[in-house]
């Protein structure tokens, strides 16, 4: 048995949605460590250029900005992404967004905003890309790697009715799809990360000594507890991992 190369990337191509910050730049930075090449994707096209100019230190990192929040922007970016390579070996779902209001005010604009981003985007993205998915999946397994939350696996206090049932939506559509596309080659999974400093959790990125009193590992998540999950699952070291939620809390969920 050989491990030495159970975790490298080395040569193959990564496209991140969401990768300019948090948890996809995270991931971003720890694919280019091992070796990949690496496509990041948001919303915003400034922000987007700006982390692949950081990002390129580490090795190769393009900026493709697009709004995948709907089935025409994600099929812009599936285009513009042809247009660097031709195969794709690992996808990251991990566009997202959250709101929060109580019951009785929850509007209709904060579910489908919510839901559409978080559970039909990494659907119908995914849809797009599989043919190039296939193209890769010859001598090792593409993969596909959904961004779910430990919101989709316990409850929490807050009233983010949409947001937990798009990431419980997310954990069961990666089972589903995990099926189907195994017999393709492409290896489906998730991650429910916990608390880790980004935009979408501030309280974690502005408040960690309050938070990491609730958390059983005693601290919030670090980049390299991201990066070390992400790249074991779409590694070789991850390849028998079909339909499973890896989840990286420091045991948040299971304390709930």
């Amino acid at each position: 048995m050989d491990t030495t190369q159970l975790f490298s990337l080395e040569g193959r191509t990564a496209l991140i949605t969401g990768g300019s910050r948090g948890i996809g730049r995270m991931i971003a930075e720890g694919y280019l460590a091992q070796g990949a090449r690496v496509y990041i994707s948001a919303r915003k096209a400034d922000a987007c250029d700006q982390t692949a100019r950081e990002l390129s230190a580490f090795g190769h990192c393009v900026s493709l900005p697009a709004d995948v929040s709907t089935i025409e922007g994600a099929q812009a970016l599936v285009a513009a992404y042809s247009k660097h390579e031709k195969t794709l070996d690992i996808l990251v779902n991990n566009a997202g967004a959250a709101w929060g209001a109580p019951y009785d005010d929850f509007p209709e604009s904060g579910w489908d905003k919510v839901v559409d981003l978080n559970l039909k985007t990494p659907f119908f993205l995914t849809q797009a890309l599989t043919p190039m998915l296939k193209a890769a999946a010859t001598d090792h397994l593409a993969k596909v790697i959904n961004i779910a939350s430990i919101d989709g696996v316990s409850v929490n206090p807050q009233e983010t009715y949409s947001y937990a049932a798009s990431k419980a939506g997310l954990i069961h559509l990666t089972k589903r799809m995990a099926l189907r596309l195994a017999q393709e080659r492409i290896a489906v999974s998730a991650i429910a990360p916990g608390a880790f400093a980004s935009n979408m959790n501030k309280e974690a990125r502005d408040h960690a000594d309050e938070v990491k009193g609730h958390i059983p590992a005693g601290r919030i998540g670090t980049p390299e507890d991201m990066a070390g999950a992400a790249i074991y699952l779409a590694s070789r070291a991850g390849d028998y991992v079909m339909g499973a939620t890896l989840v990286v809390d420091g045991g948040v969920a299971w304390a709930r």
